[in-house]
C-alpha cells in the first residue's frame, strides 16, 4: 500500500480503552522500558492529558498505526510518549500526530511545546527538529533503565 493510500485512509481520534491492546504491542516493541497499561488508563483518566491515535481504517477493521500522548498545562504542551508500530515507521505518521499535538495547543493558546528525548534516539530527534523544535539543554542520566542522557528540546506554538 502506498503512503498516499495510507494518509487517505487515516484517522487522528481520541485513544480509548479499548485501544490499549495495539497501544501496549506498540509500545513494547518501541522501548526498552515501556509503560504499564495501569499507566495508560491514568493517562486516559487525566484532564490534563491527550490520548491520541493514528488509525488507518479499510472498510472490514481499523488498525492504530500510532499514538501520542501530551499534556497541556498552563501555557506548556509536554510530549509524554509517541510511538509507531513497526511495520508503518518511516512513513509519517508521527509527523501527522506530532502537527495534531500543535494544532491542539494553539486551539487551547498554549505558548510552546517540550520534550526529553533519549540522546541515542536520532530518529525521533530529526522528527522533532523537522516539526520546529530546538535542543535546549540535557538532563544527564535521566533514562535510569540505560543511564542514558535526555535531550530537551522545545518549539514555539505556531500555525503553519
Amino acid at each position: 500500500m502506498s503512503d498516499k493510500k495510507f494518509f487517505s485512509n487515516l484517522t487522528i481520534d481520541r485513544m480509548n480503552v479499548n485501544d490499549l491492546p495495539e497501544i501496549m504491542a506498540i509500545e513494547r516493541e518501541s522501548f526498552p522500558s515501556p509503560w504499564t497499561i495501569g499507566i495508560f488508563k491514568k493517562e486516559l483518566q487525566s484532564v490534563n492529558s491527550c490520548c491520541l491515535c493514528a488509525r488507518i481504517n479499510s472498510e472490514d477493521k481499523s488498525v492504530v498505526a500510532a499514538y501520542i500522548i501530551f499534556w497541556l498545562v498552563v501555557d506548556e504542551a509536554h510530549l509524554h510518549n509517541l510511538a509507531v508500530k513497526k511495520e508503518y515507521r518511516g512513513r509519517g505518521f508521527a509527523f501527522k500526530l506530532m502537527e495534531a499535538m500543535r494544532e491542539i495547543a494553539l486551539e487551547n493558546e498554549i505558548a510552546v511545546q517540550t520534550l526529553e528525548v533519549r540522546e541515542s534516539n536520532t530518529e525521533a530527534i530529526k522528527l522533532y527538529q523537522k516539526c520546529g523544535f530546538v535542543v535546549k539543554g540535557v538532563i544527564p542520566l535521566y533514562y535510569k533503565d540505560t543511564q542514558e542522557d535526555a535531550v530537551i528540546m522545545w518549539a514555539d506554538v505556531k500555525p503553519r
